[in-house]
């Protein structure tokens, strides 16, 4: 009954999402320097969205995006409050560091504004636990986008495991990452950050560790590990001398299952896959088009279809959130999800540092 209430739901938001679509969803953006602000902007040009407000302190980077994607000069500000003194966006999408997202929250939330960071939510648990708290006092969504939560193959996934396909789920292994910021050609303006250890809260283990946390609370419903276990390296010091550049976290459930997530800025190739293994079978989505079944007494694994129906982009996700005024609890991008992989982020460097275990209270 689950499962087909999940399956209807979708459809639902879907329908919904068509009738929608009409209107241009008006967003004001709080910061350029997060190189994900590409996708956006590259939305705008298809005008799939309205960009109505720029918040960006730095003249040089706010000139070549306004250059570059033909941007009216009148739409930038030089910091958020001066922007939510003039405008009043349906949602503010932040492309800041992390650290600056708890300074967003403080800004919107109490306007009733809603909010979309990019991963993670937040560099501390205290912080978290703020935006959290503003959230709920305001009853304003602060949402969370992930790449991975747009991928066909995760959202079958989650919905083979709810339909118990696989059985129970003994083991869960995340790997996320690519050969390094610096060498596949990120912006100076992210480096400056991505690289930064307060701003951006680590190296890898933040950077990508975030992307496990993140689906393996979703599959879990929202539960916590009982501990978490890190090991990090600096791979390229002459690369990234201040953060670490690769991560192993190994998370320990109640029931006796594991997540193991695998983080580096040092794969020789971009990756993003799940691997899901249960008491019956394995589901393993390779990348964000293609899902495998491992059954059983059956060396070759069949394909699976991805025909249920999701999201495209956090675009169209945020049109259908704010038209219900509600984000969907435990989602991938929920406030609920995401403090929790902050709890998770935290407690991985932590042991990492510490060299043992840390057991989650």
């Amino acid at each position: 009954m689950k499962q087909l209430f999940n399956v209807l739901f979708f459809f639902a938001l879907l329908a919904q999402q068509s009738a929608y679509a009409g209107e241009l969803l008006k967003v004001a953006v709080a910061g350029l320097n997060h190189d994900h602000v590409y996708l956006l902007l590259h939305l705008y040009k298809e005008k799939k969205v309205d960009i109505i407000a720029v918040a960006e302190p730095n003249k040089v980077l706010a000139a070549k995006i306004q250059s570059e994607y033909h941007l009216p000069e009148s739409v930038f500000y030089t910091d958020l409050n001066s922007l939510l003194k003039q405008t009043r966006p349906d949602v503010v999408l932040a492309y800041n560091p992390t650290n600056e997202h708890i300074l967003v929250a403080e800004s919107c939330l109490p306007l009733k504004i809603p909010v979309m960071v990019e991963k993670p939510l937040a560099t501390t648990l205290a912080d978290a636990k703020r935006i959290a708290a503003l959230s709920v006092q305001y009853d304003t969504p602060f949402l969370v986008n992930y790449e991975t939560t747009w991928y066909k193959s995760n959202q079958q996934l989650k919905q083979l495991v709810d339909k118990k396909e696989i059985g129970n789920i003994t083991r869960m292994i995340v790997k996320d990452g690519h050969e390094g910021p610096k060498e596949i050609g990120c912006s100076s303006y992210f480096l400056d950050w991505l690289t930064d250890p307060q701003k951006n809260g680590g190296g890898a283990l933040m950077d990508f560790g975030c992307y496990g946390a993140n689906l393996m609370t979703w599959l879990k419903d929202g539960e916590r590990p009982v501990s978490v276990t890190a090991f990090t390296h600096s791979l390229k010091p002459q690369v990234y001398p201040k953060v670490e550049d690769d991560a192993t976290i190994i998370l320990n459930y109640k029931d006796g299952s594991t997540g193991i997530i695998q983080a580096s800025w040092a794969w020789p190739y971009s990756v993003k896959d799940f691997q899901v293994f249960g008491t019956k079978a394995q589901l393993y989505a390779k990348n964000d088009k293609e899902l495998f079944k491992y059954s059983q007494h059956n060396d070759l694994p069949s394909a699976v279809a991805l025909d249920l129906p999701y999201f495209e982009h956090h675009i169209a996700y945020l049109e259908q959130v704010l038209k219900d005024k509600k984000a969907v609890e435990k989602d991938l991008g929920s406030i609920s999800n995401n403090v929790i992989v902050v709890e998770i982020l935290e407690a991985a460097k932590r042991s990492a540092k510490e060299g043992k275990s840390i057991i989650l209270e």
